[in-house]
């Protein structure tokens, strides 16, 4: 029996059949750090899927058969996109989840929400439905709190 081992620089997470399925079966686009705001940019909806080292975050591999389901639940309203680990770990700190896997909502580009950690089905249809009908919203980010100078100057977040 092999034991994985965490993907090594360079190492491809499609050597996963689940992950690999997302494009050779579902026929999703791989997003990259160079073709993000393209895509992103585009009309409609989208999920971005990001996908972590399915040695470290075990739950990526659950998330790669959620999202096709999710597809499925909601025919039609959402373009899914699949960052792999290296672009994934670059640009999900745009969006501010804090757990991995995750998926974020846009909607003609701008950010709607997102979902992270592994989540009851229920929770997934609830907050995917949630996040179809928002509007777009500011990504949350981390603050950092801002003494001014002046008297009377407020904290404020930047």
């Amino acid at each position: 029996m092999t034991i994985p081992m965490p993907l090594a620089a360079g190492a491809a997470a499609t050597e996963y059949p689940l992950v690999a399925q997302l494009f050779s079966k579902h026929g999703y686009t791989e997003i990259t750090a160079a073709n993000i705001g393209e895509w992103t940019q585009t009309a409609g909806r989208k999920l971005l899927l990001f996908i972590e080292d399915p040695v470290r975050f075990k739950e990526t591999l659950d998330l790669a058969v959620i999202v096709p389901e999710l597809c499925r639940a909601f025919p039609g309203l959402f373009d899914v996109g699949v960052l792999l680990p290296p672009a994934a770990r670059e640009i999900a700190v745009r969006y501010g989840f804090r757990r991995w896997p995750a998926f974020v909502i846009l909607a003609d580009g701008k950010y709607v929400g997102a979902v992270d950690g592994l989540r009851d089905w229920e929770d997934y249809m609830a907050e995917t439905s949630r996040l179809l009908d928002a509007a777009p919203t500011r990504p949350p980010t981390l603050g950092i709190a801002i003494k001014g100078g002046a008297e009377g100057a407020s904290d404020c977040h930047a």
